[in-house]
């Protein structure tokens, strides 16, 4: 079994910084890609960052410039540091990570989310 953990969120101020973490365990063989995605009540999930094994990333158009995506391989941990944040950020985040487990069998992981809540 594998299991992502999100840790990070929290309450701040417009402008203010805030890094989410999330950390896989269990029977990793391989992560390929990993992504932050955020949710807001009544609207769809969406992707906010991915980045790929080999380190090249993707941002939504929302976030660019302000975030910044990064994963250390060796520690199965990804994080999302966000900057100049602004109150439309709020939303539940949730890490997902595309996993080969020991037994080479593809899944899509999620964690359980961390909420950010910006405001004043």
């Amino acid at each position: 079994q594998v299991q992502l953990v999100e840790s990070g969120g929290g309450l701040v101020q417009p402008g203010g910084s805030l890094r989410l973490s999330c950390a896989a365990s269990g029977s990793i063989f391989r992560i390929n890609a990993m992504g932050w995605y955020r949710q807001v009540p009544g609207k769809q999930r969406e992707l906010v960052a991915s980045i790929t094994s080999s380190g090249r990333t993707n941002y939504a158009d929302s976030v660019k410039g302000r975030f910044t995506i990064s994963r250390d391989n060796a520690k199965n941990v990804a994080y999302l540091q966000m900057n100049s944040l602004k109150p439309e950020d709020t939303a539940v985040y949730y890490c997902n990570a595309q996993i080969t487990d020991t037994y080479f069998r593809g899944m899509d992981s999620w964690g359980k989310g961390t909420l950010v809540t910006v405001s004043s």
